[in-house]
């Protein structure tokens, strides 16, 4: 990121910017104040019956990937001596119901300068605007596409998985547009260009199920499908036992990608995500995004993806059904 642009992203994130922002007198697009979340976001509530009508389609695609791109990543191969590993978030909710926003989660990662990937849902931003917007400008974070609805890819066809995606690659980009917008009328235009991608280019998986067919599609699109080789939070299970933290930190090894939601959904994930990064910094790991930690090595792929064993997610294909509106 050019130093110009990343020092505009802080600066609308009200923080005292590393390099001299570009000069202007135009107000930062929010306060401190507006930045820290408080415990109504945490809320679990009906679908937003006030939400605009979310976009289906981007005005552009991405180009598709070579086949070599194909399989889901579960982690990255570097050197052993390389203590690195990407902290991964999920802000999804389902067709029938919307999730919160984990603000506790947000805080600590900016308080603290952590990098990390959101996968947000479309049907989640599309509920949750303006903290979507507040994640997509940090210039510590990066945004990957996790569906619209967190509809099953295994049972899905064609045309239902194309809608998942594309609606969700849309909502992204109306957002772009809207901070294009506010950037503008601030005088930082040409900053923000640079700043926040164009497009979503990284995907993960709903219940991280998948079939042969949907990967193809997903490659089609120009997506590389990202997972997960730790499942940071335990669900059923208390995240604020100590113990969750050490058996999280101790299945981390250089490379690995690591599981978390931010949309309050388990409990208690911010505690077991404060433990855990203190637990990996005393070891000597340090934090990067998916995408850069894609450019230190080469990706272990599976075909099918799980979440700890091959097969443990099936059971999530008559919990859930199709779109995601099965009982929990």
């Amino acid at each position: 990121m050019k130093k110009t642009a990343f020092a505009f992203v802080l600066f609308l994130l009200g923080a005292a910017p590393v390099f001299a922002a570009p000069s202007s007198g135009a107000a930062a697009l929010w306060t401190a104040e507006e930045l820290r979340g408080a415990p109504q976001d945490l809320e679990r509530r009906p679908n937003c019956e006030s939400c605009p009508p979310a976009p289906h389609s981007p005005r552009a695609l991405l180009s598709p990937l070579p086949e070599a791109e194909d399989g889901i990543i579960r982690r990255v191969r570097v050197d052993s001596e390389r203590k690195v590993a990407a902290i991964t978030f999920d802000l999804c909710e389902l067709e029938t119901r919307s999730n919160g926003y984990d603000y506790r989660i947000v805080d600590f990662l900016r308080r603290e300068g952590i990098p990390a990937t959101f996968f947000m849902g479309g049907k989640w931003m599309n509920a949750h605007p303006e903290r979507a917007m507040q994640v997509m400008a940090c210039p510590l974070f990066e945004i990957g596409n996790h569906a619209w609805s967190h509809g099953n890819f295994a049972l899905m066809d064609e045309n239902m998985a194309r809608d998942q995606v594309l609606r969700a690659q849309a909502q992204y980009e109306s957002l772009r547009d809207e901070l294009t917008a506010r950037a503008a009328s601030a005088g930082f235009e040409a900053a923000f260009a640079d700043a926040i991608p164009r497009e979503m280019t990284l995907f993960r998986l709903p219940y991280g199920r998948s079939s042969a067919k949907a990967l193809r599609l997903l490659g089609s699109l120009g997506l590389r499908v990202v997972q997960w080789d730790v499942v940071a939070e335990r669900l059923p299970g208390d995240n604020a036992e100590p113990q969750a933290a050490e058996e999280c930190a101790g299945q981390v090894r250089p490379g690995s990608i690591l599981l978390f939601h931010a949309n309050g959904v388990p409990l208690n994930s911010h505690l077991l995500l404060e433990r855990v990064v203190g637990l990996l910094r005393a070891k000597g790991y340090a934090f990067v995004t998916v995408s850069e930690l894609l450019d230190m090595g080469q990706a272990e792929k599976v075909k099918d993806g799980y979440f700890n064993t091959p097969g443990d997610n099936l059971e999530l294909d008559a919990k859930f059904g199709l779109y995601g509106t099965g009982a929990e």
